[in-house]
């Protein structure tokens, strides 16, 4: 008999025991060999920025933009953990929940102990830095692929940005920060328009900034062909309506969100100079 069996950690009591001592919401820590993440629930949010949300909407008549409530506090736990779990059962990577409760809930880190996940947009932007124009491409196409596996399992994303996209150690992309979920309020089709979005919005830029943003189109419009009836009925009557972006200045003297937006309506459209 093998007296060194290795006990399994206790990642219930781990996590009870620094839920409250931890001096920040979340903290990586070490238990065992493994690096865990822990996140301790918040305080609970304002309604105000929804309601403003709400208004900046209903005004561009764009349901996409519609406001998905976070309330935080315990309810943004049990939604993350919920999501988590869901999105973990439909074959998508996520980190995996190892405990949870009320008040906060303990997940696998991504990569080795002590080793640093950088996100796409990161890996993207170290990409546009080097010249590297293949690579700025691979990498975003990456993001796209990730779309299309969350959205044939029949679900979305939460905030779909680069930055919650992240690259792991194998060079697959894993999918984080699920506060909110934009199914409970949203039809679906209008949730994958969110997400379109959302990674749009983030990654557009990099795509002008290496000159690539010709073939970023090409792959964009393949992309969404191959998107339900629904999603590209109304990603195309979202477009429409924003139309009004294209006179916005693409010049980065004018700030770097408001060329983020302009890069990102250049994509979205066939050809930007005609519309």
């Amino acid at each position: 008999m093998d007296s060194t069996t290795t006990t399994a950690p206790d990642y219930v009591a781990f996590l009870q025991q620094q839920l409250t001592t931890q001096p920040h919401n979340v903290m990586a820590h070490v238990l065992g060999h493994e690096q865990i993440w822990i996140k301790r629930a918040g305080a609970p949010h304002g309604t105000g920025r929804y309601r403003a949300m709400a208004v900046l909407a209903a005004l561009l008549r764009l349901d996409a933009l519609r406001p998905v409530p976070n309330p935080g506090g315990p309810t943004a736990i049990a939604t993350e953990v919920q999501r988590l779990r869901d999105l973990a059962a439909r074959g998508i990577r996520v980190p995996v929940v190892l405990a949870a409760s009320t008040d906060g809930f303990a997940m696998r880190h991504l990569g080795h102990t002590g080793e640093e996940i950088h996100s796409l947009g990161n890996e993207i932007d170290h990409a546009v830095q080097a010249g590297d124009t293949a690579t700025v491409l691979a990498l975003w196409q990456q993001g796209l692929d990730t779309l299309t596996q969350v959205h044939r399992q029949g679900t979305c994303l939460s905030q779909a940005f680069a930055r919650n996209l992240v690259r792991c150690p194998d060079g697959e992309v894993a999918c984080i920060d699920f506060e909110d979920d934009p199914a409970a309020v949203l039809p679906l089709a209008v949730c994958h328009v969110r997400d379109a979005l959302c990674y749009a919005h983030s990654t557009a830029i990099y795509l002008h900034t290496s000159g690539t943003l010709a073939e970023g189109r090409a792959r964009w419009a393949a992309w969404v062909a191959q998107g339900s009836a629904e999603m590209r009925e109304v990603l195309a009557t979202s477009v429409r309506r924003m139309g009004w972006m294209r006179h916005l200045p693409a010049s980065r003297r004018f700030g770097r969100d408001l060329q983020r937006v302009r890069a990102a309506y250049d994509l979205l459209v066939r050809d930007p100079i005609s519309q």
